[in-house]
């Protein structure tokens, strides 16, 4: 992820339906935030979210593995954003999927989360097709979340 995928960044993350389950739709300054943070995320751990295409360089949306903060520990959370249009599809689950084998073959993780608005059913089944259950319940923040799991090790 660079700022040349601002636009689509900023266009997904400013979409209100792509963003129902956080506290607001993205301006443009907080895609470039994001991506930002993205790069710092790759600088420190190797990686981060990323962007996924379809084999004809069409922008879908983001996929990746971020550490997250889940009830006052550490946790790597795969996480994943599909542009609305192409919801749906199975792009979530196969991005998800290669995260998860990423997490489990190059970072060595012994387990992965997914932290899911608990009215996002989207989320929910893309985090279960992946083998995900749930194991906890995120109290941190403003919404109680739903932490699903899965034992990579």
């Amino acid at each position: 992820m660079t700022m040349d995928d601002l636009d689509a960044m900023s266009a997904m993350l400013g979409d209100p339906d792509v963003m129902t389950y956080y506290p607001a739709p993205k301006s443009r300054d907080e895609a470039a935030a994001w991506i930002e943070w993205n790069q710092a995320n790759y600088a420190r751990d190797g990686y981060g979210l990323w962007i996924i295409e379809t084999l004809a360089d069409d922008f879908v949306g983001d996929c990746g593995l971020t550490w997250q903060n889940v009830n006052g520990r550490s946790e790597l959370e795969v996480g994943y954003h599909v542009r609305l249009d192409l919801q749906g599809r199975g792009y979530a689950t196969e991005a998800a999927t290669a995260c998860l084998e990423f997490a489990r073959n190059v970072v060595g993780a012994r387990s992965l989360v997914a932290i899911i608005h608990p009215e996002n059913a989207a989320s929910r089944r893309v985090a279960e097709r992946i083998g995900m259950r749930h194991v906890d319940d995120d109290t941190d923040g403003p919404v109680t979340r739903t932490v699903m799991g899965i034992w990579l090790a």
